[in-house]
């Protein structure tokens, strides 16, 4: 642990969806002198993301569906084009991951390969997401799930150019979607 930091207190303000907790800490600054300092972080356990891939088309899978936060920060309709992610609800992330596919696109696939990790909002949430690539194609298993209890996602499939130029025009603005289709390019350019 970080012998700088000293957690006081810990005071839950919301347990509705997830859990807002207020955090009392002191920190050692580099001066070595304490200071004490309040902050709220939102713990709504870690996730996992996954970008579906045909090589054969260069086509890539991708979902749509509301998100309230983007709806009431500007978003007129508050759909959003997204990969496929959840949270890991107690399993491995590349178990989960595997889970939510099915759960959002019906592909039932087998062979996910880690790409990284990465803390998205780390100013206010805990949440670590596990990024994924997997290939699919014509022949790849599918059910005709699309979302559990309340979702309604509509399922994409788009060439990767058009996913990339989407971004460029801001009809996709979802980071980690970003961050899964500019990898991908990365890969295919090098």
């Amino acid at each position: 642990m970080n012998e700088r930091v000293r957690i006081l207190t810990r005071e839950v303000l919301s347990d509705n969806w997830y859990v807002l907790n207020k955090i009392t800490f002191e920190y050692r600054q580099k001066n070595g002198e304490w200071i004490t300092q309040s902050r709220e972080a939102y713990d709504r356990g870690n996730g996992a993301t996954i970008l579906l891939h045909n090589p054969d088309t260069d086509t890539v899978i991708l979902t749509r569906q509301f998100r309230l936060p983007t709806y009431v920060n500007g978003n007129p309709t508050g759909m959003l084009i997204e990969t496929c992610a959840g949270l890991l609800d107690n399993e491995a992330p590349d178990v989960a991951i595997r889970r939510e596919t099915e759960e959002e696109t019906g592909f039932r696939i087998t062979d996910v390969r880690k790409v990284m990790e990465a803390y998205m909002s780390p100013g206010s949430v805990t949440e670590k997401l596990f990024f994924y690539i997997a290939n699919y194609s014509p022949d790849t298993e599918r059910t005709d799930s699309r979302g559990v209890d309340e979702e309604e996602i509509d399922v994409l499939e788009l060439p990767l150019t058009e996913a990339l130029r989407m971004v460029q025009t801001g009809e996709i603005q979802d980071g980690k979607t970003i961050m899964l289709l500019q990898h991908l390019w990365i890969l295919g350019n090098q």
